[in-house]
């Protein structure tokens, strides 16, 4: 059906289900191919889930010895890999064993040696970066028409967990460092894998990398500390929540900026002096992410008039922080309310709304008048519902006099 194969070619999702559901076959060939080798060498994930759906066999047996499931897991997208392994039929045990072999020998090689070894082609590889829908990104080289992302080892690892493989630790540590960047999809991949098991073994293994020399290592650890303190948001199970603590030595010592930060980040999601003693000494810190983490790490009044001090700091990402902060903190200091007034005159807009709503939520009077200064809203910001508080804030006052 021509239809279909235009619309998967347009990448097109609603068109191509639209065909499926009105009976087109989800295994049309052109030029031999099925429509999802289509979907699986553009990386449309959407397309491929559509065909996938309507019934379309990943594991069909192609002229070339492949299958879509094969190909996919040569172009290296972990994402598209497992929706093709993991649609309406599950594997059998020797295919799912071939495929993770498959995926293994990727992973080992590394993407280059692995795009040269299936192109047999030398020569210059084109590279650029690619991001998916939540910013996580990879890099995707091109060599001889021949194309492939370097996500192998995440996707390695997110079709072990899925088979009950438990992978050592320091094979999992060792697959994120060789792509050393907190929003790569590897190093995402490993951290959210070794953060799930939720166990005092990855704790102390993680905290045994604090000590490592290289910043790597301790921003690797401190990224999987921070997955541990923040749990396994399905469940409710937080065994480390208040475990945050443990960290203070080493966020004392700390000397890069961004491990520390990622630190700070664990840290605030505990309460203890100590994690408030230790934070608030950041609070001059040259790295304006340390100090947009200060305010989330205070917990006890007297500390207030020290962190109001941010709110004028020349950074607008540590004063939209400060900001957010005072708009969620529960008391009645009076100059909590006049440093809210402060930043509805901010040059940021979602600082001037974030204010706004603070003194809203407060049942501050002051937030009706401050309104009109946030000023016509940016497009980002015409569905945030903070908007509407101020209108809460009257309406609870005309409930509260009767009317």
């Amino acid at each position: 059906m021509r239809e279909l194969i235009e619309a998967v070619r347009r990448g097109d999702a609603d068109e191509v289900t639209a065909l499926l559901e009105a009976g087109a076959d989800p295994d049309t060939r052109e030029d031999g191919l099925p429509v999802l080798c289509l979907a699986v060498a553009a990386y449309d994930r959407p397309v491929a889930e559509a065909l996938l759906g309507a019934g379309a066999d990943p594991l069909r047996p192609l002229p070339d010895g492949s299958t879509p499931l094969t190909r996919a897991v040569d172009g290296g997208s972990h994402l598209l890999t497992r929706a093709l392994a993991t649609s309406r039929i599950p594997l059998t045990a020797p295919v799912r064993a071939e495929v993770l072999a498959r995926i293994r020998r990727w992973a080992e090689a590394g993407a280059e040696a692995g795009l040269r070894r299936l192109t047999g082609r030398t020569g210059p590889v084109t590279r650029i970066r690619v991001e998916d829908e939540i910013g996580w990104w990879s890099e995707q080289l091109t060599l001889g028409g021949t194309t492939v992302r370097d996500e192998h080892r995440a996707m390695l690892t997110s079709m072990e967990a899925r088979y009950g493989i438990r992978a050592p630790f320091d094979e999992l540590a060792a697959r994120a460092l060789a792509h050393p960047d907190r929003d790569h999809v590897v190093w995402c991949d490993a951290v959210f894998t070794l953060g799930r098991r939720a166990d005092e073994e990855t704790w102390q293994r993680s905290l045994d990398l604090l000590d490592h020399p290289g910043r790597p290592h301790r921003l690797l650890a401190a990224d999987l500390l921070l997955s541990l303190i923040l749990g396994d948001g399905t469940t409710g199970d937080d065994p480390f929540g208040e475990r945050g603590r443990e960290l203070v030595p080493w966020a004392e010592r700390e000397q890069d900026p961004e491990v520390l930060a990622v630190l700070l980040h664990a840290m605030t999601h505990d309460s203890a002096p100590e994690i408030e003693a230790v934070a608030l000494s950041f609070l001059t810190h040259p790295d304006p992410a340390v100090r947009a983490l200060v305010p989330g790490s205070v917990h006890h009044p007297e500390s207030l008039t020290a962190v109001l001090t941010l709110a004028h700091d020349e950074d607008p990402g540590v004063r939209e922080a400060v900001c957010h902060w005072l708009a969620h903190l529960r008391g009645h200091e009076p100059e909590v309310g006049d440093t809210l007034v402060a930043l509805t005159h901010d040059e940021r807009q979602s600082i001037r709304l974030c204010a706004v709503s603070g003194l809203a939520v407060r049942d501050d009077p002051r937030c009706v008048e401050a309104q009109h200064r946030v000023g016509p809203v940016a497009e980002e910001l015409r569905d945030d519902e903070r908007l509407l508080d101020v209108w809460r804030y009257q309406r609870r006052r005309e409930a509260a006099d009767g009317g």
